[in-house]
Parts: C-alpha cells; sequence; structure tokens
C-alpha cells in the first residue's frame, strides 16, 4: 500500500481517499484514544511505513524520532494497542487511533500520558 501525494485546498477536506499529509520530516501526529472510554493515552508520530503497518496490522506501530526507527507499541513491554478504528482529521496531517490499550500507554508506565494538569491560577501542574 502505498499513499497518493495529498490535494490541495478543499479538495482535501472532501476526498474519500486516504492521502495523509506528512509534515517536512515525513510524519503525522498520531493521537492513541482509548476506544471504550475516550480518554486521550497517547501523542506519537508515524512515518509512512507505520501508518501502513499499523492499518495492516492492526496494531499501534509508530516511528521514534529518538531511535530513528519503527516501533509496535508494547513489543518489549507487553503494553500492546488494538486499533479499533482509524480517523483522520479533515486536512489528513493528523490520525487518531482509537485502541484497545493492554497495560498502561505511557512509557511511565501509567495509563495515560497525560498525567500532569495545569492549575491556571498557580501555573503549577499535578499529578493525577
Amino acid at each position: 500500500m502505498s499513499f497518493e501525494a495529498p490535494f490541495t485546498g478543499s479538495e482535501q477536506d472532501e476526498t474519500r481517499e486516504l492521502r495523509p499529509k506528512f509534515n517536512a520530516d515525513g510524519l503525522i501526529a498520531a493521537i492513541a484514544q482509548d476506544a471504550d472510554t475516550g480518554d486521550v493515552l497517547m501523542l506519537a508520530w508515524m512515518n509512512e511505513a507505520a501508518l501502513r503497518a499499523t492499518i495492516e496490522t492492526g496494531c499501534g506501530t509508530y516511528w521514534s524520532r529518538s531511535r530513528q526507527a519503527l516501533w509496535i507499541k508494547g513489543e518489549t513491554s507487553g503494553h500492546t494497542q488494538d486499533v479499533v478504528e482509524i480517523r483522520v482529521d479533515c486536512d489528513q496531517d493528523a490520525v487518531l487511533l482509537k485502541v484497545r490499550q493492554t497495560g498502561g500507554a505511557c512509557h511511565t508506565g501509567r495509563a495515560s500520558c497525560f498525567y500532569r494538569k495545569l492549575d491556571a491560577e498557580s501555573g503549577d501542574l499535578s499529578l493525577s
């Protein structure tokens, strides 16, 4: 599977074809959301190969910018992501994966990477 180049303008917003718009580094933002609760679990990046692998296998597969390599969520930790649904935003520069997460989604072992809450008044972060 390969992806056609994105359209320009409103044609991209209305197409029924998957034409992901990767950034200058060849990446697209990927948000993982719990398919049952709606909780946002994590944000990661995908290159074309990661997106293709996720579609083909149903396993959350991402691009590690630090290691410059593909990684399958849970490959070493056992905290896997079974992809239930893939959604693409209006101009196709971000994807939303609705997943069934086994174990914590965060590398810290927490259920979600979004475990800190900003107190707007003090500017401090609290752990949730």
